[in-house]
């Protein structure tokens, strides 16, 4: 992901969890918050150690990533999203967690149909 697409600082994501709305599964935990003046939306993922090891982790991390970029076009713009993995993500392939990461993200009417 390029670099403006993603949130890196501790105080941008403490803003999603103060100011921003969440909807959740039994996957994934998404915060989003709306932000004036932002032409596009950024990103912060969040894969805890109690998951798994690092290959779990960024595994799951790159199924997110790739599964932001697929769903692209029908993200809603100007929000930063900040996206929390739960336990049941570690044992999902690809398809799976692209699934549940819609579901979630219909739940927080925040993808288009």
């Amino acid at each position: 992901m390029k670099k403006e697409l993603r949130i890196k600082k501790n105080k941008e994501f403490q803003a999603a969890f103060q100011k921003g709305q969440s909807f959740a599964n039994r996957q994934f935990v998404v915060y989003a918050l709306t932000k004036e003046g932002q032409d596009c939306f950024r990103i912060g993922l969040s894969v805890s150690k109690k998951i798994g090891n690092a290959v779990t982790r960024n595994r799951i991390k790159r199924y997110v990533r790739q599964s932001i970029f697929e769903l692209n076009e029908q993200l809603a713009k100007g929000n930063d999203y900040v996206i929390i993995a739960r336990k049941p993500a570690a044992e999902m392939d690809f398809f799976e967690v692209k699934k549940s990461l819609t579901h979630v993200l219909k739940v927080g009417k925040v993808l288009k149909k």
